[in-house]
């Protein structure tokens, strides 16, 4: 099993940046990639992007490339997700996911979840 834990949510102004924080534990060397998605009050679970854990360029939705940065520290275990210029609309619980199968970078299909961490942009 996997066990992640999100950190580095709060209240945003517009127009600033955030960084958020996912450290992985337990069988962490199952780990083939990580990813970020976020859910707004009310609407679907989103996915925003994901990295690999062996190296490669990582994958952003749409919706949030050009200012959103995924990064990983493998010796430390923790995936980072960056993401300046933020909007009111960025307003979502952010979740951590992690994978032990293998998928294109592209992919949305994980299997493990961190319990999320709120992110608030005020306008």
């Amino acid at each position: 099993q996997v066990q992640l834990v999100e950190s580095g949510g709060g209240l945003v102004q517009a127009g600033g940046s955030l960084r958020l924080s996912c450290a992985a534990s337990g069988l962490t060397f199952r780990i083939t990639a990580m990813g970020w998605f976020r859910q707004a009050p009310g609407k679907e679970r989103e996915f925003v992007g994901a990295i690999t854990w062996t190296g490669g360029a990582p994958y952003y939705e749409d919706s949030v490339k050009g200012r959103v940065t995924i990064s990983r520290d493998k010796a430390k275990n923790t995936v980072y997700l960056q993401m300046n210029s933020v909007k009111v609309e960025d307003t979502a619980a952010y979740y951590c996911a992690a994978r032990d199968f293998y998928r294109d970078v592209r992919s949305s299909d994980f299997g493990y979840w961190g319990q999320g961490t709120q992110v608030t942009v005020s306008s």
